[in-house]
């Protein structure tokens, strides 16, 4: 029993993961089961079950959180242009479907988001005085990078990432406040590297994945996935997935942090690094890389947030 059921989830990861790659075009029924390799009447039952939303609940309300985010990483993009990004071919159906998740006119939240976003750049000449952020150049790698009088802070940079190959083990929901779902998540996904041979390979790394956006999406269906990374040619089993990691531009912010310092290094990127810099994040999801295990409650961590030139 357990098996089969780690092989409907693995089956729905797969849908979810063509989705997650396909958001701006149409689907239909047929091509999503023919995904997933069940029946049409059979996927249907099953994906809800398993994601608790029928399958275009879940895209739209994707798309729907896919464009709240582009509007809040660029407030003064055209509606249309996001619109289409996001799978809808007219801008009063996206307008309607927003307005209905959202409580309010995307034009209303491209207004509040553009205050914000001038209120930010204000807050962040503030901080210039407690945390002064310092561009140089780099002889070594050829590179801009930043410091920090943040001494938790240790590099900054923007550099381009080849496509990376990974297995996971996917959560429908935070694991904030369940280290003990966690654990089971990580030895799970351990176990199997494990039994592959993976983890004495030089390359081998470990990182968690978060596919949305938490300041738009809600804390039940905010998806994370707990990864490490792979040779191409391995397959996966059970409920241990395969993706990959597209490649570009990424921040990558390299630290050294204790567990409640976590959300003061995403308020430094979000409230103060990307105000003072000629960048927005790219509308792709973002990860944190462990280099290495945790010394006592101190954390070498790597933060990856996809960019583009604003």
């Amino acid at each position: 029993m357990q098996a089969r059921h780690e092989y409907y989830i693995k089956r729905i990861n797969k849908t979810l993961d063509y989705i997650d790659n396909n958001l701006d075009k149409s689907f239909s029924l047929e091509e999503l089961s023919q995904v997933s390799n069940f029946s049409k009447y059979h996927f249907h039952r099953l994906f809800s079950s398993i994601v608790k939303e029928s399958p275009f609940e879940y895209i739209l309300r994707l798309r729907l959180e896919k464009a709240a985010t582009m509007i809040s990483s660029d407030p003064n993009k055209n509606l249309s242009v996001i619109a289409n990004k996001c799978g809808f071919s007219d801008l009063s159906i996206f307008s309607r479907n927003f307005k209905k998740y959202f409580n309010e006119p995307p034009s209303s939240f491209k207004k509040g988001e553009i205050k914000k976003s001038n209120l930010s750049q204000i807050n962040s000449k503030d901080q210039q005085a407690k945390d002064i952020i310092t561009l140089y150049f780099c002889p070594k790698s050829k590179t801009i990078k930043w410091t920090s009088t943040m001494e938790i802070i240790k590099n900054v940079e923007v550099k381009s990432i080849p496509e990376i190959v990974v297995a996971y083990n996917r959560s429908l929901g935070p694991y904030k406040g369940n280290n003990e779902l966690y654990q089971k998540h990580r030895n799970e996904l351990f176990a199997w590297a494990a039994s592959k041979g993976l983890m004495n390979d030089e390359n081998f790394k470990y990182l968690i994945m978060y596919h949305d956006n938490p300041n738009v999406t809600l804390n039940d269906t905010q998806r994370m996935s707990l990864c490490v990374t792979i040779p191409e040619q391995i397959e996966t089993e059970g409920k241990i997935g395969k993706m990959s990691i597209k490649e570009g531009q990424y921040l990558v912010c390299s630290c050294e942090i204790t567990a409640p310092d976590f959300p003061k290094i995403w308020e430094w990127i979000y409230g103060q690094w990307f105000p003072q810099n000629n960048y927005i994040p790219d509308d792709k999801p973002y990860f944190e890389l462990y280099p290495e295990q945790p010394k006592g409650e101190l954390f070498k961590v790597e933060f990856y947030i996809p960019v583009k030139v604003a």
